[in-house]
């Protein structure tokens, strides 16, 4: 007996939810799809109504992200990019206690799979940086190299103080991304004011 659609697509999300945080928090090769299905509630057989193999799990869970992620960002609306800042850049993130971004959670672990998920990781890099140059001020011509800076100092910043076993070290680094990517907004915003 087939499920209904909705059920079906909730289950689905369920599984690209679960995989999402399991595999920013471990890795592709630390999950397993037992521990993938049973964090998701359900059994490994369930698994393969929704995906065949683990790789494609992992690719739409890097884009299940991302859209969660961009939808929280619509959220922020107007204190956008200050927001998603202090949030991003924070020990809890840092930590995986708040949402997990597939950028700076996977910037290592993506390095080690096949060409389909680095094409999809860097999609998914193109998206956020497009996102980041449209919210910006400043001078269209110096929009993108500012976003890539900011992306450059969220992502960067947050995957090394994943690495560091050091807390204060990790926050002292995290404050300093803080301070260098509002820099990074307020130089924008400055020079939008200046040719205004």
């Amino acid at each position: 007996m087939a499920w209904p659609l909705d059920q079906r697509e909730q289950t689905r999300q369920r599984i690209l939810d679960s995989a999402a945080r399991l595999f920013a928090l471990r890795g592709f090769d630390a999950v397993g799809l037992d521990d993938l299905m049973a964090d998701a509630g359900l059994t490994r057989g369930a698994f393969y109504h929704h995906f065949r193999t683990k790789t494609e799990v992992y690719d739409q869970a890097i884009a299940h992200a991302a859209r969660v992620g961009s939808a929280r960002l619509d959220d922020l609306g107007s204190q956008g990019l200050g927001q998603l800042i202090k949030h991003y850049l924070s020990r809890e993130h840092a930590e995986g206690e708040a949402l997990r971004c597939p950028l700076a959670f996977l910037a290592a672990d993506v390095t080690h799979r096949e060409a389909a998920i680095r094409g999809s990781y860097t999609r998914f890099f193109a998206r956020f940086v497009t996102r980041l140059e449209q919210d910006l001020s400043g001078p269209p011509e110096q929009r993108r190299a500012q976003a890539l800076q900011l992306a450059t100092t969220l992502i960067g910043g947050v995957a090394l103080a994943r690495a560091l076993d050091d807390e204060g070290l990790a926050e002292e680094l995290l404050a300093a991304c803080r301070q260098g990517a509002q820099g990074l907004l307020e130089e924008g915003e400055d020079l939008a004011a200046a040719l205004g």
